[in-house]
């Protein structure tokens, strides 16, 4: 029978395309769910902010009348906007192997973006850069993390067979850490902070509370980011949220900020306990009981691995060795706390400066990830 695709048109719809991935990966040794409480925020327009700019649609695929696949239809005006492109996004895609299914689905975003004036289909990707993007090309054996895509080798062979080709690849990093942090980084991070009257600021949640830097952070990001491929500006409103997603449950000892003399944050880098695991067993559920597997890792069992979630250094201050102060506040206390690999964030291949800061560390590029475009005609 041939392949059948059906919008989402119901919450009983909603659930199988939230679940479609998990129940096809179960039991995967390298799949790691997604949190399920997030994917129904982030598909709730009452919720996620990010429905104040954006327009999604979700579909389903069918095969001998079963579920066979899923993906999300997204147009971000103000990515396009950004980047002069009029493009619909396609995310959220997992299909069985069966390249028609995958045509089905692929079919189905572009024929709705055609329907909007879009002239390419670009994916997987989110509504913004917080969601997770880029398709897995390299690393199939390799455990997940908490924020990236995992999927079968065919699944980029059947892109290509689609006719889509490369947009833009990520690379993501395995790093031993040191046993001690090398004395060059010491005396860097003296003089960097010496000759730019920085200040490395130690916080406690109630002055996180208090001088609101979730939101200085957040901008800090804007500022940073919003050079880098398909980046769309967070909202006030999109800010708030990802505040109160992110920095309450973060431990404290595991960030690092950056201060000028006039008290603004000019820095900052951002990480945790690796969650991979954590969510397996949990099953990407926060209950009955899931919850306990995250809170053990994030504060009492911790994993020999730590996810380097970001770093954002202020436009103004890039090339003055900021990083060496990042790396010299956190690196003593990630060993002290018994780590001893750092897994990186997926980082464009073309952001040399960024790869550049592994070189001084044993490190292997173990995963690679990728947008595909194609134009619609």
């Amino acid at each position: 029978m041939p392949t059948v695709v059906k919008k989402v048109t119901s919450p009983k719809e909603m659930r199988t395309f939230i679940d479609f991935a998990s129940e096809y990966y179960k039991g995967h040794p390298c799949y790691v769910p997604n949190l399920r409480s997030d994917d129904v925020a982030t598909f709730n327009p009452e919720i996620n902010k990010a429905f104040e700019f954006c327009e999604a649609e979700y579909f389903l695929a069918y095969k001998d009348g079963r579920i066979a696949g899923r993906v999300a239809a997204i147009i971000n005006p103000k990515a396009n906007e950004t980047w002069n492109v009029r493009q619909v996004r396609f995310g959220w895609i997992d299909f069985i192997d069966d390249i028609e299914v995958a045509s089905a689905l692929l079919d189905a975003v572009s024929e709705w973006g055609r329907e909007r004036g879009m002239e390419q289909i670009a994916g997987p990707l989110g509504f913004t850069d917080f969601d997770p993007e880029g398709m897995l090309v390299e690393g199939f054996d390799k455990l997940g993390t908490m924020i990236t895509i995992y999927n079968h080798e065919y699944y980029p062979a059947f892109m290509e067979k689609l006719g889509y080709e490369k947009e833009v690849d990520w690379l993501e990093y395995l790093i031993k850490l040191p046993e001690s942090l090398p004395e060059r980084y010491e005396k860097m991070a003296r003089i960097v902070l010496e000759k730019n009257r920085l200040k490395v600021r130690k916080l406690t949640r109630s002055i996180i509370r208090k001088e609101q830097y979730g939101r200085k952070m957040f901008h800090l990001i804007n500022e940073s980011y919003n050079q880098l491929y398909g980046y769309s500006l967070l909202s006030e409103k999109q800010i708030d949220q990802y505040v109160a997603q992110y920095l309450t449950f973060i431990d404290l000892n595991m960030v690092s900020f950056v201060e000028n003399e006039e008290g603004e944050l000019v820095a900052c880098g951002i990480t945790i306990p690796s969650l991979a695991k954590a969510l397996r067993k949990a099953k990407g559920r926060l209950f009955p009981f899931g919850w306990i597997h995250l809170l053990n890792t994030l504060y009492v069992n911790k994993p020999d691995i730590v996810d380097l979630l970001l770093v954002a250094v202020k436009p103004e201050y890039r090339n003055k060795g900021l990083h060496s102060i990042l790396f010299a506040d956190l690196i003593p206390s990630l060993i002290k706390m018994g780590f001893k690999y750092a897994e990186s964030n997926p980082e464009l291949e073309t952001n040399t400066k960024v790869q550049a800061l592994w070189s001084s560390f044993e490190n292997t590029v173990h995963k690679r990830r990728r947008v595909y475009r194609k134009e619609l005609r």
